[in-house]
């Protein structure tokens, strides 16, 4: 009989809102939780965290240089910085910052790219951000995680909010659904979730694919059996 893939139902939101969420949580604990958007707090659901926290958001305007170079100057005194812009101008036309001011200074930002992928569709490659795995990985010192839903997003935002080295941070629009994972439900940086087990091929994928990748390993087990 083939193993029962756990895909939990309904009830499910975006990544990016449930980052939001968290980091207004994180912010009421702590008030060195800092977020600073390039005219993007609406994009990254950030409004009722500028309501409730007026003095812990930074607006820069369309300005991404601008927005990691002061992201930078936080962390430098000691504040948890989540610097929040769309995925495809952050990791381009701000590269040289992230590389610079904040890997290479090795600061505590957080750099968080939303509306990844091809989340903005139809606005053309201009606003696809298929780049910026290739980019950031290609420097050093900063750790770059793509969560697979919103249980991996909660946590993901808790560990950046906790680590003092650079992370970023890439989400997309879609609707998650939760997934389940076979061996545990925790979740750190550099290890991943086995969701299910299989003997014929490993699957491996990160972010908004990892559903795909899971509906493909139903697929492949229906067949099989």
């Amino acid at each position: 009989m083939a193993e029962q893939i756990h895909i939990e139902p309904g009830g499910d939101k975006p990544n990016q809102d449930v980052f939001a969420e968290t980091l207004q949580r994180l912010a009421a604990s702590d008030r060195n939780v800092i977020a600073v958007t390039s005219d993007s707090r609406g994009s990254g659901k950030l409004v009722p965290f500028g309501k409730q926290f007026p003095q812990q958001i930074v607006e820069v305007g369309i300005a991404e240089q601008n927005l990691v170079g002061v992201a930078a100057g936080l962390g430098s005194c000691g504040k948890k910085v989540f610097a929040v812009s769309p995925a495809c101008f952050l990791t381009a036309r701000s590269l040289e910052q992230i590389k610079t001011d904040i890997c290479y200074s090795n600061h505590p930002v957080t750099v968080v790219g939303i509306s990844a992928g091809v989340s903005y569709g139809a606005l053309g490659s201009t606003h696809h951000s298929l780049h910026d795995f290739a980019v950031l990985r290609a420097i050093n010192n900063i750790t770059i995680v793509a969560p697979a839903d919103n249980f991996e997003t909660e946590k993901a935002t808790e560990l950046a909010a906790a680590s003092d080295k650079p992370v970023y941070l890439r989400f997309g629009k879609k609707i998650m659904p939760a997934l389940k994972a076979n061996n545990n439900d925790s979740f750190v940086f550099g290890k991943g979730r086995i969701i299910t087990e299989g003997n014929d091929v490993a699957i491996i994928a990160n972010g908004e694919t990892v559903y795909p990748a899971v509906q493909a390993a139903s697929v492949a087990k229906r067949t099989r059996h």
